[in-house]
């Protein structure tokens, strides 16, 4: 059951829908039931003005398998219903699981059922979540966290991630990535992954050479990208570069580099079946050793142990 109310984000709702609908479509022998259900039923506005049917939340005097809350604006008011908390807590006591997507993590906290536990949400609300609910250990990094029968999700698209890994939860990992490739998407993104790459935290820089660099690094993790190099590119001396480079990203030129070839290699273990010397090379860092080595620093773990875990059935 999803449960919805007035300005949830339509995608908090209806990408988990359509993660278990897909999967009730295409894996033999799945048949998820989704119900989506609000306080008084009837049609519910979204965030962007779309308006879907829900049934009353009251009359499903039936716990759930799998109870999820979606998130949406105006949180503060949404966890002053004390209608909504009342039902959240009922279907949850009798439910095999409880999660929530995005700013649902507030309600399911103002229903006491994150207490003593850890939980992610957006980015965004990660600081006012841990100020509001003391009592919650909020992940700000995480895509999704499962917490003993509890899961909570980052924003928005990781609602997909959520129930896609509900889905491996339930009949296993190679069934979740079918239902990964029917809604081209990627089943890739764990709960231990960051919410953001590094390429994306840089796109935020002011100077506008540091935004065309770290645009142009992903394509060329191959090349030269000492310091002296990419001052060169920037047109500016290499101490001048790691100055500015250090103040816009927060990072320095070669940590950057580092983070984005260990993501890339990432992507390339998950998703392809190429040798792991071949990535190496492909991602910059010359040889398994050195790209061994980065991972034991970086991730705590091994190219293979990571494909291992992330990558897809072969």
């Amino acid at each position: 059951m999803l449960v919805t109310f007035e300005s949830a984000q339509i995608l908090d709702v209806t990408g988990p829908a359509e993660v278990f609908s897909t999967a009730s479509r295409y894996l033999s022998g799945v048949a998820y039931e989704v119900a989506v259900a609000s306080v008084g039923g009837g049609m519910v506005g979204s965030s962007s003005g779309i308006a879907f049917a829900t049934l009353d939340i009251a009359g499903c005097r039936t716990p759930p398998d799998t109870l999820i809350v979606a998130g949406g604006r105006d949180m503060a008011e949404v966890v002053a219903d004390r209608d909504l908390l009342s039902e959240v807590n009922r279907l949850a006591g009798g439910a095999r699981r409880v999660a929530s997507v995005c700013s649902g993590a507030f309600v399911l906290a103002a229903a006491g059922l994150l207490d003593g536990r850890r939980a992610a949400t957006h980015w965004a609300e990660c600081d006012l979540l841990r100020r509001t609910y003391p009592r919650v250990s909020v992940d700000g990094d995480a895509i999704y966290v499962r917490d003993g029968n509890v899961w909570t999700s980052a924003g928005v698209t990781a609602g997909i991630d959520l129930a896609l890994a509900l889905v491996a939860d339930d009949h296993g990992r190679q069934a979740a990535a079918r239902v990964a490739r029917q809604l081209v998407v990627y089943l890739r993104r764990s709960g231990g992954q960051a919410q953001f790459s590094t390429v994306l935290e840089a796109q935020h820089a002011d100077s506008e050479p540091i935004r065309d660099l770290v645009a142009w690094l992903p394509d060329h993790l191959g090349d030269d990208l000492t310091v002296g190099a990419l001052a060169h590119r920037t047109h500016l001396s290499a101490r001048q570069f790691s100055r500015v480079f250090r103040a816009e990203t927060g990072s320095t030129p070669a940590e950057h580099v580092e983070a984005v070839r260990t993501e890339a290699a990432c992507r390339l273990l998950e998703t392809t079946q190429a040798p792991i010397d071949e990535i190496a090379r492909r991602c910059g860092f010359g040889n398994p050793e050195t790209m061994n080595r980065t991972f034991r620093r970086r991730l705590d773990t091994t190219p293979g142990q990571h494909r291992q875990h992330f990558g897809a059935p072969c």
